[in-house]
């Protein structure tokens, strides 16, 4: 009798984590989460919609930022590239303050929200720049200096795009990978593929922007791209909106940075107390207790912060006064463990990151200089930041290749859930990255020997291998990235996880 009641409970407890979501995320009126009508890809299409718009506007700014610098700004070429440079580096560091934020108080959903319009003031008040008789560049066709109020538009627009970026980029693709449960067995296996068609989706807002934003800004005018990027923002943002019934949202929990800070400490003030003989006996809360995130289990590995959950008295009363900063649990522990052991990692795919940056300055350069040029001299010329949609498309094919093809092979011979694990797939894409630095080295040896014994200047099309190989770099070494920073920070840190 007793057999079956158990059996009963086992039941209900399975049949309750398939309609409901059990994982510390509620819906958008608060409730637990019904898994039927929230979250998974029914939620993840309006946050990748989104991204596309969002990497379309970036890049279609980008790529042409120093051209705009030079030709509408008139500014000399060295001081057109460090303006670009100095805004390039602040958009890379403020996903960090964005991520940060996210995490800590205001949640990844209102993050996307604040971030989107502050970036959506941007492309705005850039537009405005172009249609407002005052903010125009010139009061004629052909001047040789723009006007001071355009120039300083243009500057507050870029900024605010910028600072939209920096709250947009991680809070909304950490919000997307939120939307599967990693509990639910079916849901996992979407979550990895998330992360290569959260890519997809990105490399289709580049492809778009390299090719038609950049076109239409050579061709047409910048207004009229500014035009459109603010529409498709516009609209994004709507179709954002349109989702909220279908997401799952989780609370900020405070400052991710507090409770390692605390592990440190509570671990250094212990140092001289002896290991105890089971890690069993270090404290940890049960699961019953626990208010957000998952228990974490003991590893062996930087083992001197064990020492953050010895406990000194065993008393429950002692317990419950017990400071923080004197008494960690063994999964803050092992989160702390988590974030040391991304160390390393991090720092080896700096030099991945080097390569991947020549993709828009070394290899766009060369393309400036070479004949671009579909078949003779009357036809279409190419722009050179166009010549950058071949690693998108190898990207986009690559993504398609490997979710629909490669890992449901490699699952059946692996017997891993992702076919490879995450840090073969970054170890292969780096592979393919050195591939592509010495086809580059090559390709510019030949450019070279072409300019000084024929005195003529090779086709573009030979940088295709260059940019092809890179698209499969990517493909590996930046999705796996993604995934492995997303899956391996604690909970309370996964905007900041992407956005490193």
């Amino acid at each position: 009798m007793e057999h079956k009641k158990i059996g009963s409970e086992n039941q209900d407890s399975y049949d309750d984590l398939q309609k409901w979501v059990l994982d510390s995320s509620f819906d958008s009126k608060g409730h637990v989460p019904l898994r039927a009508r929230t979250g998974a890809w029914r939620a993840a299409f309006f946050i990748i919609a989104i991204e596309f718009s969002e990497r379309l506007s970036y890049y279609g700014l980008a790529t042409n930022l120093v051209v705009y610098l030079t030709t509408i700004l008139h500014q000399d070429l060295k001081t057109a590239i460090r303006n670009a440079n100095y805004w390039a580096g602040v958009t890379t560091l403020m996903p960090l303050l964005g991520g940060f934020v996210a995490d800590a108080y205001l949640g990844r959903y209102t993050t996307v929200l604040v971030a989107t319009t502050i970036y959506l003031m941007g492309l705005v008040l850039l537009t405005l720049s172009w249609f407002i008789p005052g903010l125009k560049p010139c009061h004629q066709e052909v001047c040789l200096e723009p006007r001071k109020a355009h120039e300083i538009a243009f500057f507050i627009a870029i900024y605010l795009i910028s600072i939209g970026t920096g709250g947009h980029k991680p809070s909304l693709e950490s919000f997307g990978a939120d939307q599967f449960d990693e509990g639910h067995a079916e849901e996992r296996k979407m979550k990895m593929s998330y992360f290569n068609w959260w890519s997809a989706g990105l490399c289709a807002g580049i492809l778009t922007a390299v090719i038609v934003i950049v076109f239409i800004e050579d061709r047409v005018g910048w207004g009229v791209a500014s035009i459109i990027l603010t529409a498709v923002m516009t609209i994004s943002l709507l179709i954002f909106l349109v989702g909220k019934p279908f997401y799952r949202y989780r609370k900020p929990l405070g400052s991710p940075l507090t409770p390692m800070l605390q592990v440190f400490v509570a671990a250094f003030a212990k140092r001289k107390l002896p290991y105890p003989s089971d890690p069993s006996l270090l404290h940890e809360v049960s699961k019953a207790e626990l208010n957000n995130g998952r228990l974490l289990s003991h590893t062996t590995h930087v083992k001197f912060l064990d020492k953050a959950a010895i406990i000194e008295d065993n008393t429950p009363q002692a317990l419950q006064k017990q400071s923080p900063w004197r008494l960690a649990t063994l999964t803050k522990v092992e989160e702390t463990k988590l974030i040391i052991n991304m160390i390393p990692i991090w720092l080896s795919v700096l030099v991945f990151g080097i390569c991947a940056a020549q993709a828009s300055t070394f290899f766009i350069k060369q393309a400036t200089v070479m004949d671009r040029h579909v078949s003779g001299k009357n036809s279409f010329t190419i722009p050179p930041a166009s010549i950058y949609c071949l690693t998108a498309i190898t990207l986009i094919m690559y993504v398609t290749v490997y979710d629909k093809l490669l890992v449901p092979f490699l699952r059946r011979n692996t017997q891993n859930q992702r076919g490879i694990n995450i840090l073969q797939r970054v170890g292969i894409g780096m592979f393919f990255a050195v591939i592509t630095m010495i086809i580059a080295a090559l390709v510019e040896k030949k450019r070279l020997d072409l300019l000084t014994e024929q005195n003529r200047p090779m086709s573009v099309f030979w940088l295709a291998p260059q940019f092809i190989v890179l698209g499969v770099a990517e493909g590996f070494t930046l999705v796996g990235l993604q995934e492995y920073f997303y899956d391996q920070v604690p909970d309370s840190m996964r905007s900041l996880g992407i956005a490193f």
